[in-house]
């Protein structure tokens, strides 16, 4: 599937991916895989996600959720939902409305998930 494909009739959408994308680039190398889900930002094995919510959860009108894995829990009140799919690795999701959503602090997240991805 190709990005066109993923994000077909949901703009928004896309153009907040398009700002994640940029920051990661800005960041250093990383892969982009699309899935039919969500897509994978992998740099030595997958930090982060994209995926578009309203496809999985009814009367959800985020246009974007940004997924990072961290080795430890951020107390940012930021975060919709923080899980620990195993233990010392926890997923947290962010969900973005503006790309202002993406500013330093989330810049952070994602240059920390992205040294993490290696280790």
């Amino acid at each position: 599937m190709s990005l066109d494909d993923f994000f077909a009739g949901r703009e928004d959408s896309r153009r907040l991916f398009d700002v994640v994308r940029a920051t990661v680039e800005a960041i250093g190398p990383a892969q982009i895989r699309v899935g039919k889900r969500q897509i994978s930002f992998v740099h030595g094995r997958a930090f982060a996600w994209a995926w578009i919510p309203g496809r999985y959860l009814h009367r959800n009108r985020t246009p974007l959720v940004l997924t990072i894995s961290l080795y430890h829990r951020d107390t940012s009140p930021r975060w919709k939902e923080i899980v620990e799919p195993v233990p010392g690795r926890f997923t947290h999701h962010l969900e973005l409305h503006t790309a202002d959503a993406i500013d330093a602090e989330a810049c952070g997240w994602l240059r920390e998930a992205w040294q993490a991805a290696t280790q």
